[in-house]
């Protein structure tokens, strides 16, 4: 969409990376329509608001900035840095996650392999950086890196594996589903706006 569009060429032009990201780019490749498009970027939530007069800074303990077009938003996020040493509750949820890092440091920071994929709307180049194009034609919803530490970091991500896998058809990779039944009980601890929001997903999906 244009939206979209706007916002990609608008943070290259002020000599910024942007690439649609994430279910965008995943659906599109399953020939689906998106229900969205979110945007990241080398560029900070502050340099972000810089360039667009309707924006603003939204979330604590994960900072990203919405760019609003009319009645379309844009969720446009930084790349974020591997940390090994984030603040972290008692059980290992993250708390606080706003250190930028590089585009292949963002791309292993997220859940599954299919959520990695970074589309340049201008150039019309996809970049892969943990094969989910592959997994995607072979229908398989693969975590990245290791399920348990995965699953610890954002036990939110266990519910979401149940519901992307139903809604898209895929099989949940052996190694991402065996943990869930045990650490299903970290999801006591996520706050219930993030419950809520997830359910929704859930329920409409």
């Amino acid at each position: 969409p244009h939206s979209a569009m706007r916002t990609c060429e608008t943070l290259q032009k002020a000599g910024f990376k942007a690439f649609v990201v994430g279910g965008g780019v995943r659906d599109l490749l399953l020939g689906l329509k998106p229900k969205d498009f979110d945007v990241a970027t080398d560029a900070t939530p502050a340099q972000v608001t810089e360039l667009f007069r309707r924006s603003r800074v939204i979330g604590r303990r994960f900072q990203i900035v919405h760019v609003m077009f009319g009645r379309e938003t844009i969720e446009v996020s930084t790349f974020r840095a591997i940390q090994d040493d984030a603040e972290t509750d008692e059980h290992g949820r993250v708390l606080r996650d706003n250190v930028w890092g590089t585009q292949a440091e963002d791309a292993a920071r997220r859940d599954f392999t299919i959520n990695a994929l970074y589309y340049d709307p201008v150039a019309d180049v996809l970049l892969d950086y943990h094969d989910g194009v592959k997994d995607l034609r072979e229908r398989t919803l693969r975590m990245i890196g290791d399920p348990t530490a995965r699953f610890r970091e954002d036990p939110v991500r266990m519910l979401r594996a149940a519901r992307l896998g139903a809604k898209l058809g895929l099989s949940i990779d052996p190694a991402a589903r065996a943990p869930i039944r045990e650490m299903a009980e970290l999801l006591e601890n996520v706050p219930p706006a993030r419950l809520f929001d997830e359910m929704l997903k859930l329920l409409m999906s």
